[in-house]
C-alpha cells in the first residue's frame, strides 16, 4: 500500500525542479497552482504527475462507488480487470514522482512510520482518470506484494518504475506481469518520525 509520499522542496537538488518549473509554467494564471502541496503528501492533496505528454496537477483518489472516501491504490494484479481502474489502466497510465514513499509497520498496537525509496528520485507507477464534477484529473497509486526486503513492513509496496520502460509504461501497452519483474525493488528503508 502506498498512503503518503514525499516530494522534495522546489530548491532541492533532486531533479524535481524541473517538473514543477513546467508545472508552474502551465498554471501561471490559474488558482489551482496555489493548492499544489510539496512536502509530505497526503491523499487527496493535489501534485504533478507526469503524463504521456506533459506533467500536470492532479488530486489523488477515486471516489468509493459508495460515495465515502477515497480509493488511493489499486493492485497492479487486478487493475485491468476491475471496473473502477480498467479503462484507466489501458488509456491513462501516469508516473508519481517522489523523492520517497512513507509506510508504517505494526507491532501489537505500536506502528512504526519508515520513509522508503532509492538515493534519487523514484517514480510510482499510477492510473488516472477525469471525473465531470472535478476541476482536475484524479489519480491513483498502482501496488504490488512487497520485496522480500520490505515485507516486514507491509505487504504491498507501489509500483516503482525503472528509467529504461518509463516512456514505455506511458506510451504502450505493457504487461502487468512484465512491469511486476522489471519493477523497482532493492529499496532503502529508514526511520521516519
Amino acid at each position: 500500500m502506498c498512503g503518503r509520499f514525499y516530494i522534495p522542496e522546489p530548491d532541492d537538488d533532486s531533479g524535481f525542479q524541473t517538473i514543477l518549473d513546467y508545472v508552474n509554467k502551465t498554471y501561471i494564471d490559474s488558482p489551482i497552482l496555489s493548492d499544489m502541496k510539496r512536502g509530505e503528501i497526503f491523499p487527496t492533496n493535489i501534485v504533478p504527475i507526469i503524463t504521456d505528454s506533459a506533467p500536470v496537477l492532479m488530486k489523488w483518489g477515486f471516489p468509493r462507488f459508495d460515495g465515502k472516501g477515497q480509493v488511493i491504490n489499486a493492485r497492479l494484479e487486478t487493475a485491468a480487470e476491475k471496473p473502477m481502474f480498467k479503462n484507466a489502466y489501458e488509456l491513462h497510465r501516469c508516473l508519481i514522482p517522489a523523492g520517497y514513499y512513507f509506510e508504517w509497520r505494526k507491532d501489537g498496537t505500536a506502528k512504526y512510520k519508515y520513509a522508503i525509496g532509492l538515493d534519487k528520485p523514484i517514480y510510482m507507477a499510477g492510473l488516472y482518470k477525469y471525473e465531470a464534477d472535478q476541476q482536475l484529473p484524479l489519480f491513483v497509486i498502482l501496488t504490488r506484494p512487497a520485496a522480500p526486503s520490505l515485507s516486514f513492513i507491509h505487504d504491498r509496496m507501489p509500483v516503482i518504475v525503472p528509467e529504461h520502460i518509463r516512456k514505455r509504461w506511458l506510451t504502450e501497452r505493457v504487461d502487468s506481469q512484465i512491469i511486476l519483474e522489471q519493477s523497482e525493488v532493492n529499496l532503502k528503508y529508514r526511520d521516519a518520525v
